[in-house]
């Protein structure tokens, strides 16, 4: 679903934790980092359309977050033709966005990276609000640079732990393990740690994340 200038419908989302670090994942087998996003779908709000990507992204449902602000406007970005398809060249430019700002209300256990049958996501972190751009694909970052600008406006700072401290604890990818859980498209998943990948990603702050145990 395209508009009239060749752009699609998305939404991003940016998650918070108590500390006001925000949910920074690694891309399925690249060294390039982002938040979730996904499209939005004939019929459907960018509200409905952000709870969705939620789930399929990341496994968070409605009841685990909360709603903090989202972008007045479309923020958009434009994708380089040698990114997209050559049948679709010509007619699609890139992606209008919706940011919405959430407060993640679960707990860091209740996330799972493999409730689908293609994840987006082999590895997520905490990371202080204001995230290193360079290790975002270059062609969003003046997107990701302007929806944190604007929803920035929405959060009480400082943005720091209790005791000051930055968090860099990192959560890799579920596995199928023991007793499973439905996903999409009857994709079965469970909450089972997956071994440390064996590509050291470009994380941001020369940062080696290491699974927890």
């Amino acid at each position: 679903m395209l508009d009239r200038e060749g752009f699609r419908p998305n939404v991003g989302i940016i998650l918070l934790n108590a500390n006001n670090e925000v949910w920074w994942g690694k891309r399925v087998r690249e060294h390039s980092w982002q938040f979730p996003q996904g499209g939005i779908k004939y019929g459907e709000t960018p509200e409905q359309a952000m709870y969705r990507e939620l789930e399929e992204e990341i496994g968070l449902r409605q009841e685990h977050v909360k709603i903090v602000g989202r972008t007045r406007d479309w923020l958009r970005y434009e994708v380089p033709d040698h990114f997209i398809k050559r049948e679709i060249r010509g007619h699609y430019r890139g992606q209008k966005q919706i940011w919405f700002l959430l407060r993640m209300t679960a707990r860091d256990n209740d996330v799972n990276l493999r409730l689908t049958d293609h994840p987006e996501f082999d590895a997520w972190r905490w990371h202080d609000y204001w995230v290193p751009l360079d290790v975002v694909i270059e062609f969003k970052r003046d997107v990701y640079q302007r929806a944190l600008q604007e929803l920035s406006r929405f959060i009480t700072w400082p943005a720091k732990g209790q005791h000051g401290e930055r968090r860099h604890s990192a959560r890799y990818l579920r596995q199928p393990h023991g007793r499973s859980q439905g996903g999409k498209g009857g994709a079965q998943a469970q909450q089972a740690p997956l071994a440390a990948a064996s590509a050291k990603p470009a994380a941001p702050d020369s940062l080696v994340l290491v699974p927890d145990k």
